[in-house]
């Protein structure tokens, strides 16, 4: 029987008095890749904000469990302890930084071990040539100077590196041409495994089709309105958001 990692029952919730979440229900099991679609303002990446505890975001209604746990109240830092992983639509640059320091930080507060330093570089290059970056990438300030391309292969590098339960993907192929795009898909593939679980949010179909979706979830106005397989990629691919607004009175 697999594991459930994530479970979120009724969650309500808001940003400056607005709310944005509106009863939403979601359950993520082990080796699962789940993909949140819906059109822009639907709520997407408010929804990976509130899984990752961002302080901006008030959770008025419901519950958000991890592995049994109830983390609704959690701060980050102990949501990435357990296990917990966002990958950003826009990265953040850390001046004075280096790329290196930061994951062998990382992981030293994620695993509570320390880390050693030799292998540890040795295991950053391999992981660099896997996704076609420049060694010297290691050497930079976190995302200082990056493109946008490199900023999203940054941000699977490091989840590589930090190797979570779940990872939350929030818009990783925006923006991205099609041979980051395949690259990016690659990092991800290499990830996934029986027991982890990915939660993509997307609006674009382009890094699909590169991966293997088990359950693709609409999210219009704070609600996941409709659930299925694969194939309701291609049906929005076709027809777009727009029929499924209607059905609902949008």
């Amino acid at each position: 029987m697999l594991k459930t990692l994530l479970k979120i029952e009724n969650l309500h919730a808001s940003v400056e008095d607005k709310e944005i979440i509106k009863g939403l229900h979601l359950e993520i099991k082990e080796g699962e890749v789940h993909v949140i679609m819906g059109p822009n303002g639907a709520g997407k990446s408010t929804l990976a904000n509130i899984i990752m505890g961002h302080p901006d975001y008030i959770v008025s209604e419901g519950h958000i469990y991890f592995e049994d746990e109830d983390i609704t109240q959690e701060k980050t830092n102990e949501r990435a302890r357990k296990g917990l992983f966002l990958s950003f639509q826009a990265p953040e640059e850390i001046p004075g930084i280096t790329m290196e320091n930061f994951l062998k930080t990382a992981r030293a507060a994620v695993t509570g071990q320390e880390v050693k330093a030799y292998a540890f570089h040795k295991e950053i290059l391999a992981k660099m040539k896997e996704l076609q970056m420049e060694e010297s990438y290691a050497s930079r300030h976190v995302n200082v100077g990056f493109s946008g391309g490199e900023r999203k292969k940054s941000e699977i590098f490091q989840m590589l590196m930090l190797n979570p339960k779940l990872a939350i993907l929030d818009e990783t192929d925006s923006g991205l041409d099609v041979d980051a795009v395949k690259t990016v898909s690659s990092g991800i593939n290499q990830f996934k495994n029986d027991q982890n679980a990915i939660l993509i949010i997307t609006h674009n179909t382009r890094i699909l089709d590169q991966l293997h979706a088990d359950f693709v979830h609409v999210l219009i106005d704070g609600k996941i309105v409709k659930t299925g397989n694969a194939d309701l990629i291609e049906q929005i691919t076709a027809t777009g958001f727009a029929s499924m607004e209607s059905a609902l009175g949008k």
